[in-house]
């Protein structure tokens, strides 16, 4: 029974997966003056079409035609859904690869990484793929990427000003790079301007990276904004094809509400683990991914750097793939090692106003224990230092570089922004997954005015827009920072934690307010209710020590009319009120010691329960403590 529930969830989560990016947020007109550059997209992976000399379009994916092709079989598909259900994976896994390979095997590339049949994108002239061109030839948005973005940019843009980079995504990071510099030759003749503003999202951020690396000295480029860049690699990319599959299935759904912009929380489904049948499914599937994918030089360009060699060793052979290394060599060996200092020389040498938006705060989907946005480690995507996922800083560490005195360790001490490529140009979204800065009204804004004005040079300029915060999406259900402070960090100025119902339709009850760390205590009113959008100050009793450096966290829990009426939030608050702290470890475990532990918290959780239970107890706990004041 478990294994049929198993794959009835997955087909769930694959069905809801093709949801996400439904709708987005949207906001009032920028201020000041708006850049009258025009802005090229340069997409996230696999979001260029590929099409063959005769004018076919063979990439994007069509799902549908490889379920098409499993019901053709059905009896095959049949026996082997009934063998999975049995306990066996491995039919079933041929099934669905031999499907993958027979949808996607023009794919492939050879050894030395060169594509197996002539593929090319739509076009790589300007004036074919601006927005205005594509929508004329394909109203229904085909070939027009990252539209959540360009329905922003058409507020301030003609769709004739904003250009699609049509890369081939199969290839390495170097190669696209020559292929954005000429076509930003291209727009610049097109348009008629003397500089580009450019908008890249993931491995659009690898190529956009690489690119300025290796031709920033052109001075082209005038505003670039990278979110949730895949500069250093991706460790999805890893997991799968290492075989250290251990599939996160509480960060997917996690993901998937927030793709969706989900007030209920449905991930309580799996906390017992009930989707841990994927990670059989991707072993199964793995060898036919890999006979499409493993000789793509994006796929070797993705690797994580500390990863690279390890994989090579193990996946490659010297002298069949001599073409393949040579090329992915000089990725990981010689550019990216130099992808921070040339970014910080363009913004000195050039005034080039270079920007990076990454989400953190979440376990690799596939299973790597290190910090990301479910898809990117937050090294690879910023530079920036983190310890193992689930520990953080201890309090009173000293960040590895001093910025000139600037504080630069985030609210949770889990990231040490010093070591980041761009330290002082580096926004940081604790709780935004990968690619969804269009879910959220801050992150959202922020791109806008950093791509289309200079209102913004760093991230002092606006205290509406701090180095660090928490996402505001409305999948969170509630957001909350302390009055007279930046948003995560709290002094003996702070009268109150300021709490926002962050939905968009559902109204909260704010239950209890619960602190870890410091010795203070919330006066909650329970029978509050909070409108969408609307906030409350709930005072505290207690005093701020006089440090710095010292790490607590803060849990709100609430009330909610959703199917799923009950929840809570825990964000991490960093104490700078005095001298610094004197660290005693290096990093110490996330939280302090669970209400519950031993064996009854072990039964919990393998009955999906845990969470639940504690949630409760701490609810309880903090009534009477209320009561006893």
């Amino acid at each position: 029974m478990k294994r049929i529930f198993s794959l009835f969830m997955a087909l769930v989560v694959l069905s809801v997966s093709c949801l996400c990016v439904a709708q987005a947020y949207s906001f009032d007109d920028l201020d000041g003056e708006i850049s009258e550059y025009p802005v090229i997209i340069v997409p996230g992976y696999g979001g260029a079409g590929l099409f063959t000399a005769e004018g076919k379009q063979v990439w994007g994916p069509d799902i549908g035609k490889i379920a098409l092709g499993l019901l053709e079989n059905i009896a095959r598909t049949g026996r082997a859904l009934g063998e999975f259900v049995l306990g066996d994976p491995q039919l079933l896994g041929e099934v669905v690869g031999e499907q993958v390979v027979k949808e996607l095997g023009v794919l492939r590339c050879n050894p030395d990484g060169t594509s197996v049949y002539p593929l090319s994108p739509i076009s790589v002239d300007a004036a074919e793929t601006n927005t205005a061109a594509l929508n004329e030839r394909f109203p229904d948005g085909a070939n027009t990427y990252e539209l959540e973005i360009q329905t922003e940019l058409k507020k301030y843009l003609d769709p004739s000003r904003i250009y699609n980079f049509t890369c081939d995504f199969r290839m390495g990071a170097e190669y696209n790079a020559n292929m954005l510099r000429d076509y930003i030759d291209s727009v610049l003749e097109h348009s008629g301007a003397e500089k580009v503003n450019i908008y890249a999202l993931s491995h659009g951020g690898q190529i956009t990276a690489t690119y300025l690396t290796l031709f920033g000295d052109d001075n082209k480029v005038d505003n670039v904004v990278m979110t949730s860049p895949a500069i250093g690699g991706a460790g999805i990319a890893y997991d799968p094809f290492a075989g250290e599959i251990d599939f996160d299935e509480e960060t997917l759904i996690r993901f998937i509400e927030q793709g969706v912009m989900m007030e209920e929380d449905i991930n309580w489904l799996v906390k017992a683990n009930w989707l841990g049948i994927l990670d059989d499914i991707l072993y199964a599937v793995k060898p036919y991914f890999y006979e499409v994918m493993g000789n793509w030089g994006s796929i070797w360009d993705f690797m994580p750097t500390d990863k690279y060699d390890d994989a090579k060793e193990l996946l490659l052979d010297e002298t069949k793939h001599a073409g393949l290394i040579e090329k992915t060599d000089r990725f990981h060996y010689e550019i990216y090692p130099t992808i921070g200092e040339r970014l910080r020389y363009l913004r000195e040498e050039y005034s080039m106003n270079i920007s990076i938006i990454a989400g953190y705060g979440n376990r690799i989907i596939s299973g790597m224990d290190e910090d990301s946005d479910s898809i990117i480690t937050l090294s690879s995507a910023t530079g920036a230092s983190t310890p193992p996922f689930g520990m953080r800083f201890a309090d009173g560490y000293i960040q590895k570089n001093d910025c000139d005195g600037k504080y630069k360790l985030s609210p949770d001490m889990t990231v040490d922004a010093s070591t980041a490529y761009l330290p002082d140009n580096t926004w940081f979204v604790k709780g935004m997954f990968h690619a969804f800065v269009v879910f959220d009204d801050y992150t959202m804004e922020l791109v806008m005015k950093l791509l289309l004005t200079d209102e913004i040079t760093d991230v002092y300029s606006d205290e509406s827009f701090p180095q660090f915060r928490d996402s505001s999406s409305l999948c969170h259900t509630v957001w909350a920072h302390f009055d007279n402070n930046p948003s995560g960090y709290i002094n003996a100025d702070s009268k109150s934690l300021v709490v926002t119902n962050v939905c968009a339709n559902s109204s909260v009850n704010i239950t209890a307010v619960v602190c870890k760390g410091l010795d203070i205590q919330f006066n909650v009113d329970p029978t509050v209710k909070l409108a969408p959008g609307e906030s409350i100050e709930i005072s505290f009793e207690g005093e701020i020590p006089q440090v710095s450096g010292k790490q607590a966290d803060i849990t709100v829990y609430y009330l909610m009319d959703t199917v799923t009426p009950t929840g809570y939030r825990t964000q991490g608050y960093t104490v700078l009120n005095g001298d610094m702290v004197q660290p005693e470890e290096d990093i110490v475990p996330v939280g302090e010691k669970p209400v519950i532990s031993g064996i009854f918290a072990d039964l919990l959780k393998s009955l999906g329960l845990y969470e639940i239970v504690t949630m409760f107890i701490e609810i309880m706990l903090f009534a009477f403590s209320a009561i006893s004041v």
